[in-house]
């Protein structure tokens, strides 16, 4: 309840700056609650084709770590963030934990083991992001024929494997956490990011996107630390400091 009340209130905060600020005309990425399960989610959609979607780690060798840092390091390149969600697990120092690639350039390599948490536990997957197209790949499927991706981060487990579960979601677990992750339609365009504004379990978030967002292969990014920046609709989760994020940015005027 607690954590629900301070989401609350960043959002209405967020809501009255943006009235209070100058206006910035900027594409925004649609943003809306869904209902499934008998709980609550927000979905943003956006087109890989048409929306700028970047993954985000360091600015000037520091780790940004926040929604707020982001959107200023981006202000000295001309660019405002638009949408933005944190985009796999991370150690203490926020390092990613798996592969982590920006701009093209690999900063943390594949795991493809078995391992503790809900990282390892397989199968899990890569967001893969090239020019105008994204993409869930399952880990093994990545390894084996690796595609050229501008953006990657590593994540697990799989939600969505293929149109099928995974395996070891069940419809009575009573493991609830807030949760979020990230689905591509079968287009390769269409990318659906979800956050759960309440405790879900594994499998009513699954069956959000095999079942409501249509997407065939669907991945976890994380648990708890679930965090959404959506000025469109006067959201700006904040907390501790975040490894990865994914975002979307446009020309800021």
């Amino acid at each position: 309840m607690r954590t629900q009340i301070k989401r609350r209130f960043a959002r209405y905060a967020l809501a009255l700056a943006t009235m209070l600020a100058p206006a910035m005309a900027v594409a925004a990425p649609e943003c809306r609650d869904t209902a499934h399960a008998g709980r609550a989610f927000t979905i943003c959609t956006l087109n890989a084709a048409q929306d700028d979607i970047r993954l985000f780690h360091k600015s000037d060798g520091q780790v940004l770590g926040s929604f707020n840092r982001l959107d200023t390091a981006l202000a000295d390149q001309g660019l405002a963030l638009t949408f933005a969600m944190n985009a796999g697990m991370y150690h203490d120092d926020r390092r990613p934990v798996g592969l982590y690639v920006e701009e093209g350039e690999e900063t943390a390599r594949l795991i493809p083991n078995p391992g503790p948490g809900n990282f390892g536990l397989l199968p899990n997957g890569v967001f893969c992001l090239t020019e105008g197209r994204a993409a869930v790949i399952e880990t093994l499927a990545f390894r084996d024929n690796p595609p050229a991706c501008r953006f990657a981060s590593q994540s697990g487990p799989m939600l969505v494997i293929d149109g099928a579960l995974h395996p070891k979601f069940l419809p009575d677990s009573t493991s609830r956490h807030f949760r979020n992750g990230v689905g591509v339609e079968a287009d390769g365009q269409t990318v659906h990011f979800a956050i759960s504004d309440e405790r879900v379990t594994f499998w009513e978030f699954a069956t959000l996107f095999r079942d409501v967002l249509n997407t065939p292969n669907a991945l976890y990014f994380d648990g708890n630390v679930s965090r959404l920046f959506a000025p469109a609709i006067g959201r700006n989760d904040t907390g501790f400091a975040m490894g990865p994020m994914v975002g979307a940015v446009a020309p800021r005027q």
